[in-house]
């Protein structure tokens, strides 16, 4: 039986859904980085990393290899960086529209008293 598309969509942007796995795929978009680096980069336990990049790994959004006894792990493709750029424009329109009422709501303050 068959998953819906809006279903399988629903269940990538479930996976997508947490602050760690957002913020490696942000930084793989600049290309392949071992686990150290991202280490230093992400403010995490190295067990939480790693079962972070588990999720990544099982959905096929990142891919990891080994060189030697480092991880270096990579998007496997340029949607993912796409959608990451997608995601920042959505969220500067709302934020400006949010930013816009709130003007509209100090100034009505403001007329008001």
């Amino acid at each position: 039986m068959s998953v819906p598309l809006y279903q399988a969509k629903a269940e990538f942007f479930r996976m997508l859904g947490h602050p760690v796995r957002i913020r490696v795929l942000e930084l793989l978009q600049d290309g392949p980085m071992p686990v150290r680096d991202l280490l230093t980069r992400i403010e995490i336990e190295p067990s939480g990393l790693s079962q972070q990049l588990a999720v990544l790994r099982r959905s096929g959004i990142v891919t990891a290899t080994r060189d030697g006894s480092t991880v270096v792990y990579a998007l496997t493709g340029g949607d993912v960086s796409e959608l990451l750029q997608a995601a920042r424009r959505i969220l500067t329109e709302m934020l400006t529209g949010q930013n816009e009422l709130l003007n509209e709501l100090r100034e009505a303050e403001v007329i008001s008293k």
